[in-house]
């Protein structure tokens, strides 16, 4: 054997592993800061966030720059250091640093989600040390990368970590360090924030909803949604029960205690506003960049037009509940249980945030005042009402419905209906819709059922496109709480939904489009003038979920509705023809009154909501250059007294439109394919000379009516009987008589209003015993009755303008000949018959009709007497 080849072999091998574990040392670890920087808080500058003037709306400064970790874990209470190990790291005290068992199982979770396959991953396996290690020492852009060198020089920090400091150590850093969100870092600060109270003061159930704020502080963000924070405490609750920290007994009791976050602290303008930015930003920039401060963003808010909206509610709460002077009237409760309201106004062409009101008072305990009604669940009542009729009046969702469009003039029964509903036991039970006043209105045209927001109209519509088509046109306008199983009521507002969302969504009517909203205008660096962020990041407004599956199921399988133009969800046509109902005080009129508080000086498409057991009203609305969102109620969800959405929210809904625009808007442009048709009132087809009443209606090209009226329909009447006048009435006893016919399912609706239904026909007996038309008149021209006066209608075209002239033989055999003479012009013809008619279109003037003919072949001319008609033009 060489041992000098053997022993040079040797060499040259360790010095390469040397050299490799070195270079591999360098590029894996050299640059790593040092564990001890962990106690030291950087200094960070302040972040200024700014209303779109440049007016400054709050200053987050860091009040612990560069204090040393002074968190003791024994003055906290127990369950606050139980619940954030129960959540984050179960097994914190049986590890160094790194957990194994943690790792594997979050592979076997991620494996079984398809991560493999691109699907996001569910489960991660870092401890509380790696998070801390994460965190505090390395830098923002390295701490979210999925690499396998992060995750490694993650591990390495973590286990050295646990080498310099003990394990109370770690978890006092990890509580003093953690992001819990509205700029909280750390315990201290987010006791501080949400509860005003030193950690050491906190409740079980207040240090179960914080631990569980550190996963997701943006999305379980109590001040914005309470619902989804209460959940996700009940989550860390059941958590902290499987590591036998508490009982079931225990769980309960905590589950139960009240959650009263704090009250003013600080200095702030627009609080709700600027507390929804910097969740946008944690979300866009993550915490850390966040928390290093040095930021300035400017927002879409217009301060001066907050602060109108901010007294607008003020002063309308105090009228409701008579705190205003000379306010109350005799019959009014002066307590009619209101304290709350929300506002939002958007510009109509960005989806920008210009006003966001999300309480009267945000400090209020009383009324939980920083909870922001704008992004908050509630029912919306009949606001979600144009969606319906959105969907049921366009071509473009006629692929969805596969019924053909309604139309502004289309005719609904407005009369009672029930529908089966299967209840939660299997039973069915009767669904029967009322209207807001208790009463049925007949057959109403689409335009007056959704202008005077008629209940069972609206059901009626809703049934025949379906509650699959509803619940997918909201979400493609941007309403993403209305998945899950719902019923008719839906139309009606059983749903949930977010007033900032709602006026997002109603940007659909103006051009199609739904709208973002949007609260950032611009983000910069005040230190790094060359720092940027995209402004098209998704988190950076509210994104809008699409729920393909709402249109799955073997009933429902049907196509999402062709795209006329990209990204919208109905077409300008419909828009319009949805925005010409809401902003036609006309339609408005039978049920909100001729000047209603909801007729601005200027044009405004508007729709109320008020829910049945009075928790929530809102007003919507806008005009061509704004969106404005109303709505009152109690964060509590207890009942109000009789407030409705024309009453409570509606005045707070005019002075935010009026000061939204200090000129008025350009009014509602009609697109092209809008027609505009003269129609017969009500029955919506083409009128003819007997319609009572002709107005103008807008259709959507090629759906609009081509069929005559055949709805009201002139008879004679024998003025002696109160019958339909026979052959044998004589002329002087006959008046000509217009009725409404109407199927037989408004025969009692007609009944109850006292309207008159057409006489009976007379019997043989009747004719009998009826005065005989004299022997000395062989011939009787029955229609018109002499001096019958017509007037011609304008708009309407002259060949649709015709009456039906009829007359007969008063004999026992057929005439050879008979002629219909007018103005000494025959105008029709028959032979061998005792009677003929014919059509005759109007002319202005005075004329005169008679009948002549023959009895018999050669016999002599007769002709009937002479009936004077006038026709006015």
């Amino acid at each position: 054997m060489n041992w000098r080849k053997f022993f040079l072999q040797l060499t040259i091998f360790s010095a390469g592993l040397l050299i490799f574990l070195g270079g591999g040392y360098y590029w894996l670890l050299s640059d790593l800061p040092s564990i001890r920087a962990v106690e030291t808080r950087r200094l960070r500058p302040s972040t200024q966030i700014l209303d779109r003037h440049g007016i400054l709306l709050y200053e987050v400064v860091d009040p612990n720059a560069g204090k040393q970790v002074n968190l003791v874990l024994d003055q906290l209470p127990p369950t606050c250091v139980q619940a954030i190990l129960a959540t984050e790291d179960s097994r914190f005290y049986n590890h160094p640093g790194i957990d194994l068992v943690a790792i594997l199982r979050a592979l076997w979770q991620n494996a079984r989600a398809g991560v493999l396959l691109g699907n996001p991953i569910v489960s991660g396996g870092s401890t509380l040390t790696q998070q801390l290690a994460r965190n505090l020492l390395m830098e923002p852009e390295e701490r979210y990368e999925q690499t396998v060198r992060r995750k490694i020089r993650e591990a390495w920090l973590a286990w050295r970590l646990e080498r310099r400091y003990t394990k109370n150590q770690i978890l006092a850093l990890y509580l003093d360090q953690a992001y819990y969100g509205n700029f909280a870092y750390g315990l201290e600060a987010a006791s501080q924030v949400f509860f005003a109270k030193p950690a050491a003061h906190l409740s079980r159930g207040e240090c179960s909803l914080l631990a569980g704020l550190i996963q997701y502080p943006s999305g379980y963000n109590p001040l914005i949604a309470p619902d989804v924070a209460k959940a996700r405490q009940l989550t860390v609750l059941r958590l902290m029960e499987e590591s036998s920290y508490i009982d079931a007994q225990e769980r309960s009791q905590i589950a139960a205690e009240p959650l009263r976050y704090r009250s003013n602290l600080f200095e702030i303008e627009a609080p709700h506003f600027v507390m929804y930015v910097q969740e946008l930003l944690a979300e866009a920039l993550g915490a850390e960049r966040l928390r290093d401060g040095g930021l300035r963003i400017t927002t879409t808010l217009d301060l001066h037009l907050q602060h109108e909206a901010e007294r607008s509610i003020t002063n309308q709460l105090a009228r409701l509940n008579c705190q205003a002077p000379s306010r109350c009237q005799d019959n009014i409760d002066p307590n009619r249980r209101v304290d709350n309201a929300a506002g939002v106004i958007l510009d109509a062409s960005t989806g920008e945030i210009l006003t966001m009101v999300g309480s009267p008072d945000y400090f209020d305990e009383r009324i939980q005042g920083n909870v922001n009604a704008t992004l908050t669940l509630r029912q919306p009542g009949s606001a979600i009402k144009p969606f319906t009729y959105a969907a049921a009046v366009d071509p473009k969702w006629k692929s969805v419905t596969n019924l053909s469009p309604l139309t502004p003039a289309s005719i609904l029964a407005d009369l009672p209906v029930s529908y089966p509903v299967k209840e939660d036991d299997g039973s069915i039970a009767p669904y029967t819709p009322v209207n807001y006043d208790r009463t049925y209105h007949g057959p109403v045209s689409v335009r007056t059922a959704l202008g005077s927001s008629y209940n069972i109209p609206t059901v009626k519509v809703l049934n025949r496109i379906g509650v699959k088509t509803l619940q997918r046109i909201a979400n493609l306008a941007g309403i993403d709480s209305f998945s899950g199983e719902h019923g008719l009521a839906l139309t009606l507002g059983s749903g949930e939904v977010r007033l900032l969302d709602l006026a997002g969504a109603y940007g659909i009517f103006l051009n199609g489009y739904p709208l973002n909203p949007t609260a950032i205008l611009a983000i910069e660096s005040i230190d790094d003038p060359h720092w940027q962020i995209d402004l098209e990041h998704p988190n950076l407004s509210r994104p809008r979920k699409i729920d393909d599956g709402l249109t799955s199921g073997a009933a429902e399988a049907r196509e999402v509705p062709q795209q006329n133009e990209v990204g919208s969800v109905i077409s300008p046509q419909a828009a319009y023809l949805i925005t010409d109902i809401l902003s036609d005080n006309q339609a408005r009129t039978p049920g909100f009154g001729v000047n209603s508080v909801l007729k601005l000086p200027f044009p405004a498409a508007v729709k109320t909501g008020t829910t049945t057991d009075w928790r929530d009203n809102w007003t919507m609305g806008y005009t061509t250059e704004r969106i404005v969102g109303v709505w009152v109620g109690n964060a509590d969800n207890t009942p109000m007294l009789d407030v409705s959405g024309v009453d409570g929210a509606g005045p707070i809904w005019r002075d935010l439109m009026k000061a939204a625009h200090n000129e008025p808007p350009p009014s509602f442009t009609q697109p092209p394919g809008v027609i505009e048709r003269a129609i017969c009132t009500p029955s919506g087809l083409l009128p003819t000379p007997v319609c009572p009443m002709v107005r103008r209606e807008r259709f959507i090209e090629q759906s609009e009516p081509t069929r005559y009226d055949d709805q009201f329909v002139a008879i004679d009447v024998d003025l002696a009987t109160g019958l339909r006048a026979s052959r044998g009435t004589p002329k002087e006893r006959m008046a000509q008589r217009v009725y409404w016919m109407l199927p037989a399912e408004y025969r009692e609706w007609m009944l109850s209003n006292g309207i008159e239904t057409p006489p009976a026909y007379p019997t043989q007996d009747e004719i009998v015993h009826s005065s005989p038309i004299p022997s000395s008149e062989p011939l009787v021209l029955s229609v018109p009755a002499s001096y019958s006066v017509f007037r011609l209608a304008n708009g309407i075209p002259a060949e649709h303008q015709r009456i039906e002239l009829s007359g007969f033989a008063n004999t026992d055999s057929p005439w050879q000949t008979l002629r219909l003479v007018k103005d000494g012009t025959i105008i029709g013809s028959t032979q061998n018959s005792d009677h003929l008619s014919s059509w005759w279109t109007l002319e202005a003037g005075t004329h005169r009709f008679w009948i002549e003919g023959e009895p018999e072949e050669g016999g002599e001319v007769v002709r009937s007497q002479e009936s004077v008609v006038v026709v006015e033009g």
